[in-house]
């Protein structure tokens, strides 16, 4: 459902083992060959404060330089629990990637098939771009209750797709990087509920329901490459469950500049 969250400063800091977060910058040629935890070791050592965006923008140099992931397009899900700020923060990495599409699941889903449309996805979306067409789908109107007038999506280098469930296991071959909000599920609901208003709880009891379900037969955190976790002062990378990381080792990146670990 949608994360529409207060928009944040520049990201930010995630611990690393006694490196700070700043640092001189170092070239990012060989992150999409060393996946990414060598990206984050890349540009993860010391330097001065970095300025504002900086994180989400070499984020975005990350994921243009990976290889096309469906069809000519480099597909980022931006997965979490509702009301873990998906929205906004694959707003601000769209536009460090100059403008690139977001596809919002909640466009795909509906009140009937809160988390039933991978159908739909696979066959409005996935299956056009895999073959370099546009895609064409249309968005639920949840106020309406029913599905509107078709909408384009071309073949864009990166494409994101926002939403719970976007790293769900049918479309994981199809994504270039699975990204996770980490934050908490309590926290998440609580901070939608808020948003949404007490004339949106009963849709809230029915959505968490939902929710639990599908992500106890269907986890996308274990398979997330990066972590995302938003901070007071923008938002910290961590090398998530499926990255390249020996043992012992915990590699972050943000913008603060005495984040440590």
């Amino acid at each position: 459902m949608a994360a529409v969250g207060m928009l944040l400063p520049a990201p930010r800091a995630v611990p690393r083992p006694a490196i700070s977060a700043g640092g001189h910058e170092r070239d990012l040629r060989c992150a999409a060959a060393g996946g990414v935890s060598a990206w984050l070791d890349s540009v993860a050592v010391p330097r001065p404060a970095r300025t504002p965006g900086t994180i989400i923008e070499q984020l975005a140099d990350h994921l243009r330089r990976l290889p096309p992931s469906c069809g000519p397009v480099r597909l980022i899900a931006v997965d979490g629990h509702a009301g873990s700020g998906k929205s906004t923060f694959a707003g601000q990495l769209a536009a460090a990637l100059d403008g690139a599409p977001v596809l919002h699941l909640d466009d795909i889903a509906s009140h009937e098939e809160l988390f039933g449309w991978t159908g739909r996805l696979l066959a409005q979306v996935i299956e056009p771009l895999s073959r370099g067409a546009s895609a064409h789908y249309s968005p639920y109107d949840w106020h309406a209750r029913r599905f509107g007038p078709a909408r384009t999506l071309p073949p864009a280098p990166v494409i994101l797709v926002e939403g719970v469930g976007a790293g769900r296991r049918v479309l994981r071959p199809h994504l270039a990087r699975l990204l996770w909000m980490e934050l908490p599920h309590e926290e998440s609901w609580r901070r939608g509920r808020s948003r949404d208003g007490e004339e949106q709880r009963e849709f809230w009891d029915g959505w968490v329901r939902a929710e639990v379900e599908h992500f106890a037969e269907d986890p996308s955190r274990p398979f997330a490459d990066l972590l995302v976790r938003q901070r007071k002062e923008g938002y910290e990378l961590l090398v998530g469950p499926a990255g390249t990381l020996g043992p012992d080792r915990k590699i972050t990146l943000g913008d603060e500049p005495s984040a440590m670990c």
